[in-house]
């Protein structure tokens, strides 16, 4: 949604020496308020009015306080306000500089618009240098006019030369483009850098602004596909007209909006779009530049043209659309956007009736602003361009989800250094391996940066491939050092790799470097496992030592990197200790005769970090042991022989009428039979048959051949070759492992009354 800001979000001014003020975001400057009360409409000085004339004008302006000007309050005068040049003041030195009038940048004291309220009288005298409040140009806007605020000047003030206004104006004008850009370049992002272009230039510069931007913004050196489109990317605005009622009370009893209006005689905003009674936006949310039109034309010449030129007049109903009503005059600037290869949008600068219309010095100044707006867009673009390729690479390194093996829940978390740094070398995997274990792995690349994160990936791969083939962990970890160590001499990493066996109760951890796990158990004791420690991964030359361990069902293995525990302010050892203690904690509160929700305890855990204790990329796994129970396992083993399927069909049938799961026999008879026919004919060695019930019934097959098996379609001839097409049209899953000692087919059965899940 397009936002529409309001225009009172700057610092109010407050009064400085010399009328050096800095103005509010949508207040109107002292000079258009003075203008409106000191004169009627149609009597201000003429431009390029001498001494004589400002004389005169003080003559009018005492004549109308003695007659019918007398019920209202004589307002204060001053330098600032009023444009009186003190006697001593020097032209271009010390000189009272005018307050921004009516046009902003290029209003003349004596215009009769405004666009705010009034402010309070600024105190005589002071500096004429000009600041920057960090929130948008400097108050000191230049006037556009040939006359300044110091035609105003009475009491004998002397009369700048025309020389020494045209060098105050472009000093003024330098000032203002300055400031507006530094306020532009101060944003980092897209937003950023339109939202500083508007408060940059609204009511400074316009009165009312419109950023459009292409959609989708180009990134680099891409060509677009499909036509190019500009979308309303955001707007600025004085305020409407029902925030201006309170002028009259501001400038005195018996005045109205319409004198306020100064020679207008009413505040016509009609011709100004954002600014009318109900705030409405007239202009088109979107265009499509059509090739060869006239806002294309526009477009390509790159500078901004005046609203009243021919080129964009044709081109402005086409931007902001055909209904939409355009400023007469020269009230209208637009200003093509182009960045470092194409031009990436427009921006449109209007001015109300009330103000002067832009000049011929403005449009530099609009091509300015464009083109350190464009540029910061640029920057932004490829800014987020390369957050998004961070993100995604970091998304793909890490699982997308765990998997849900048997016998074990598990959660995860993940927190990059910094939002700055969205990339490290800190990765977790959890791995299902043959037999319903799980292979549990948590390294740790040195560094947080896209050379980290393109290593670890690596890595993670190398690991995945090496659980496949059932290897020891200690064996896993020996060639991931190998592979590291074939990756760059400098490539170094540590991790942790763990394998658990739900049927066994048994968990066997090896360990390179890396911090060790903690386990909570059941009873709320968190206990440090002393695991060896291991040399890390890219040393070369070391050998690792795997050790096992208990794994009661009911208690939680944690397994982390090293930033959760160690920060600037602590060492390893001390952090690993909170987390323990903090573990503990945990489990008092949930109850000792349950654990605590895993979700749950990983936040827990995380929360325990304070400020300045993430240094590192934190990776975080932890693994609920549930087990399966050995009155739900079903072991033997087969000859290979002939008569191995015919046993293996009752044993089966023995399983599944202790369990009570006899509408299972059919099928399951049928597909033991297959699968232990098929392991029979290549098996040297005894075979392995495994039945588990937990939620599902699994079967596991293993053998001593490592050749896999492959579904293929049988031809109408062929005697065999149709068994595992039984197993995939009936299972609800199945699958092949190869092992180091051969391999296992394993499939599994939806247990009656559960709904049948592919």
């Amino acid at each position: 949604m397009t936002e529409y800001p309001t225009s009172q979000e700057g610092p109010q001014p407050v009064a400085s020496g010399g009328g050096t003020d800095e103005p509010g975001h949508g207040k109107a400057p002292i000079a258009a308020t003075e203008a409106v009360r000191t004169h009627a409409p149609g009597t201000g000085p003429e431009p390029g009015g001498s001494a004589a004339a400002a004389s005169d004008a003080r003559a009018a302006r005492s004549a109308a306080g003695a007659g019918g000007g007398a019920g209202l309050p004589r307002p204060r005068r001053n330098a600032a306000a009023s444009g009186e040049v003190p006697a001593a003041a020097e032209p271009g030195r010390g000189a009272a500089r005018p307050r921004p009038g009516a046009s902003a940048l290029d209003a003349s004291a004596g215009a009769a618009g405004h666009d705010g309220p009034a402010e309070a009288p600024r105190p005589r005298g002071g500096s004429d240098d000009m600041t920057d409040d960090g929130d948008g140009p400097p108050a000191g806007t230049i006037t556009g006019g040939d006359g300044g605020a110091g035609r105003h000047g009475g009491g004998g003030g002397a009369v700048p030369s025309g020389e020494a206004t045209a060098a105050r104006r472009e000093g003024d004008r330098l000032r203002f483009v300055g400031a507006a850009t530094r306020r532009i370049a101060r944003g980092i992002d897209l937003d950023e850098i339109v939202l500083g272009l508007c408060r940059a230039t609204v009511p400074t510069f316009s009165d009312a602004i419109l950023v459009y931007l292409r959609d989708p913004l180009p990134v680099g050196d891409e060509r677009p596909v499909g036509p190019v489109v500009l979308r309303l990317r955001r707007t600025d605005r004085l305020r409407p007209i029902d925030d201006l009622t309170d002028i009259s009370s501001t400038i005195g009893a018996g005045m109205d909006l319409a004198g306020a209006a100064g020679a207008t005689g009413e505040l016509d905003f009609s011709q100004l779009p954002l600014v009318g009674p109900q705030g409405d936006l007239p202009a088109a949310e979107l265009c499509e530049i059509r090739p060869g039109g006239a806002l294309a034309e526009v477009l390509r010449g790159v500078r901004p043209v005046f609203g009243s030129s021919a080129a964009a007049r044709a081109a402005l109903p086409e931007l902001l659309g055909v209904d939409h009503p355009l400023p007469r005059g020269n009230r209208a600037v637009l200003a093509p956007l182009r960045g470092r290869r194409r031009v990436i949008g427009a921006a449109v600068f209007l001015r109300s009736p009330e103000r002067p219309a832009f000049e011929q010095n403005d449009l530099l100044v609009a091509a300015q602003l464009a083109t350190h707006t464009a540029l910061g867009i640029d920057k932004a673009v490829l800014y987020g361009r390369e957050a998004y390729i961070a993100d995604e690479l970091q998304r793909t390194m890490l699982p997308d989800s765990l998997p849900q093996p048997t016998g074990v829940r598990l959660a995860s978390r993940y927190l990059p250094a910094a939002e700055t740094a969205r990339v490290g070398g800190d990765w977790y995997d959890a791995i299902p391996l043959p037999g319903s274990r799980v292979a549990l792995v948590v390294g740790d690349v040195m560094g947080h940066s896209m050379t980290s994160a393109a290593i670890m990936g690596q890595l993670r791969t190398t690991a995945q491939t090496l659980a496949q083939l059932d290897l020891p962990p200690a064996e896993v970890l020996h060639h991931l050092d190998e592979q590291a160590q074939r990756l760059g001499s400098d490539r170094m990493a540590t991790c942790l790799y763990a394998v658990y066996d739900p049927v066994a109760h048994r968990i066997t951890i090896a360990n390179a470097g890396h911090p060790p796990p903690v386990l909570l158990h059941l009873g709320g004791r968190a206990e440090v496992l002393r695991v060896p420690p291991g040399a890390p991964i890219g040393v070369g030359g070391v050998d690792f030592e795997a050790v096992e361990l208990d794994a009661p069902a009911g208690g939680t293995l944690l397994l982390y990197t090293d930033g959760l525990v160690e920060s600037r302010l602590r060492d390893v050892w001390t952090g690993i200790e909170q987390l323990r203690e903090r573990l503990a904690t945990t489990a008092q509160l949930t109850g000792l005769d349950h654990p605590p929700p895993l979700e749950a305890l990983c936040d827990d855990v995380l929360d325990m970090l304070g400020p300045g204790d993430r240094d590192d990329d934190i990776a975080l796994l932890a693994a609920r042991f549930d087990g399966i129970a050995p009155s739900d396992v079903a072991y033997w083993f087969l000859d290979p022989e002939e008569t191995a399927p015919g046993r293996a069909r009752r044993f089966a049938r023995r399983a599944l009428a202790r369990w009570g799961l006899e509408e299972l026999e059919d099928s399951l008879e049928l597909l033991v039979s297959e699968v232990v026919t098929n392991a029979v004919r290549y098996a040297e060695r005894p075979v392995t048959l495994r039945l588990l019930r937990t939620d599902v019934l699994r079967c596991e097959v293993g053998d001593d051949s490592p050749q896999l098996p492959r579904q293929r379609r049988a031809r109408d001839t062929d005697e065999g070759g149709r068994g595992l097409f039984l197993v995939n049209r009936m299972a609800r899953r199945w699958g092949a492992t190869r092992l180091s000692s051969g391999k296992v087919v394993w499939f599994e059965l939806s247990l009656p009354g559960t709904p049948e899940r592919r």
